[in-house]
């Protein structure tokens, strides 16, 4: 059976099964926090669980911790005072979080007048949390699997694409204007989704059931941004995953030098990231293998906590994200194609159909770029100079589709925490996405599914937890072959601008 069927029956029955151990096991929340009455409120005498993790807090206001003291529940965040319960008594926080469901924010007025929040747990006492617990060590082990790739993948990938790119020294013109218009129309495709995402905001209110805290982000001013690319220190940027701005960085700082070097240390260097990439890209296909096994655990232990309405939210991220790839494909490349190289969108898109089909049954650009070569040489009569240079290095740095995916998944999840737990969404935020996607989808693997570990990478950078992204899985595959589908249509219409750009008139022909 094919991974996405896999992945697919795994989805289902771990639903079925969540539900059951929904319906048929109590699930008390908790806060795990013990408190003490004291004048004018309550006082955080011990913390366990929940409140241990320190909840979240609203703005730069430190987070919970013991011997703060609490004067008041909030019951709406949207209107604290009207909806403002004096705290007198511990029983007052029991009784209010006994009505509440596990995974939901229970808001507490500080005396300082902040506002903070726990993140309501299951009882670890319960039946429930019981038969969830090897499910959740399961897909712990499954998420650390996925944070090992980060590092070295994107490392190995940029450095070997860069200096392969370089090597070419007689095709300069060439590979200059094809990674303008890759870069170009990564950075549209980006915009694109973070517009829509933005005014969609599909991960507004959304109830995902995820219990991890937020590490947060350092506020920073885009300028700011750019300067803390620089690493200070290259092994200390390479031990986190939340530097990966920096490791990005220095694999393109790294890759253009070792070009400079010359013979026999540009030979060499190629070959190595060349052969560390293999590798990599081998682990990573053996590891998203565990695929079914990751959706099955993650989706027990989420449907389990909060029934199905956690689906509901990912259906509108759907319909998201699937609108900004139709934009794309229909709106944004065919005007570059009919703009920068005369040719008709309908005419090429139709010799370009084997590569589509392709392309959408596979979901890895990489697996259909022999097809892609085919089908633009001989059905859309661009050269084979153009061909053989323009489409494989857009198998590798091109991805439109996942470039876009990325920053909308990324974001949907930033939304979600923004308003189940305080995180701030600010537009320094926002730009590290767009910066952080676009130089991610340089060093995304074509095969199905590499999206989600560059989407780690992003995720790691702004102090969101990895959980959400393994959650996006469960409605990863449609999407998936969405995505690829606008990667290959992007490498296509790219050679036949460069191709028209070149003075060759056989993509004005295509089609016919």
């Amino acid at each position: 059976m094919k991974l996405h069927w896999q992945v697919l029956l795994s989805m289902i029955l771990a639903v079925a099964a969540g539900l059951l151990l929904q319906s048929t096991t109590a699930a008390p929340s908790t806060t795990g926090a013990t408190w003490s009455a004291v004048p004018g409120g309550l006082q955080l005498t011990a913390a366990r669980g929940p409140a241990a993790e320190g909840g979240y807090s609203v703005g730069d206001m430190p987070k919970l911790a013991v011997g703060d003291v609490i004067v008041a529940l909030i019951e709406d965040r949207g209107d604290p005072q009207a909806s403002r319960v004096p705290l007198n008594a511990p029983e007052q926080v029991a009784d209010r979080v006994a009505g509440m469901e596990p995974g939901t924010a229970l808001w507490l007025e500080r005396q300082t007048g902040d506002l903070v929040s726990i993140k309501l747990g299951l009882d670890p006492g319960c039946a429930r949390a019981k038969w969830i617990a090897p499910f959740a060590f399961i897909a712990d082990i499954f998420m650390s699997l996925l944070k090992m790739l980060i590092v070295p993948i994107v490392l190995s990938s940029i450095v070997a694409g860069v200096i392969g790119v370089g090597a070419m020294g007689n095709l300069r013109r060439l590979g200059t204007k094809t990674f303008a218009y890759y870069v170009s129309t990564s950075l549209i495709a980006i915009l694109v989704g973070q517009v829509l995402v933005s005014v969609i905001r599909p991960g507004s209110g959304a109830e995902l059931g995820l219990s991890e805290a937020p590490a947060g982000v350092e506020k920073l001013s885009l300028i700011e941004i750019f300067t803390r690319m620089v690493p200070q220190n290259v092994p200390k940027a390479m031990i986190s995953n939340g530097d990966m701005l920096q490791v990005i960085f220095f694999a393109l700082l790294f890759g253009t030098f070792a070009i400079k070097a010359g013979a026999p240390h540009t030979e060499r260097l190629r070959d190595l990231f060349n052969s560390l990439f293999s590798v990599m890209l081998a682990m990573a296909e053996g590891i998203l293998k565990l695929l079914p096994i990751g959706v099955f655990a993650l989706l027990i232990k989420v449907v389990a906590q909060t029934g199905f309405s956690v689906f509901e939210p990912l259906l509108v991220y759907m319909f998201t994200v699937a609108l900004a790839l139709v934009l794309h494909c229909c709106v944004t490349l065919p005007t570059l194609l009919k703009a920068l190289g005369g040719v008709s969108p309908r005419r090429w898109f139709r010799a370009m159909s084997p590569a589509l089909m392709t392309a959408f049954s596979t979901s890895s650009s990489s697996m259909t770029l022999p097809i892609t070569m085919e089908t633009v040489e001989k059905r859309g009569k661009v050269s084979n100079k153009v061909t053989s240079f323009t489409l494989p290095l857009g198998a590798t740095i091109n991805m439109d589709g996942t470039a876009l995916y990325e920053c909308i998944g990324v974001i949907f999840l930033a939304q979600y925490y923004a308003t189940a737990t305080g995180f701030e969404l600010t537009l320094g935020v926002q730009a590290m996405v767009v910066v952080m996607a676009l130089m991610a989808s340089v060093g995304a693997a074509g095969i199905p599914s590499a999206g989600l570990v560059m989407m780690l990478t992003i995720l790691s950078s702004i102090g969101l937890p990895l959980e959400g992204a393994a959650l996006l899985l469960a409605v990863d595959r449609p999407l998936d072959m969405l995505r690829t589908v606008t990667n290959v249509w992007s490498d296509s219409c790219g050679a036949a601008i460069i191709a028209r750009t070149e003075g060759e008139d056989g993509p004005l022909t295509a089609g016919d």
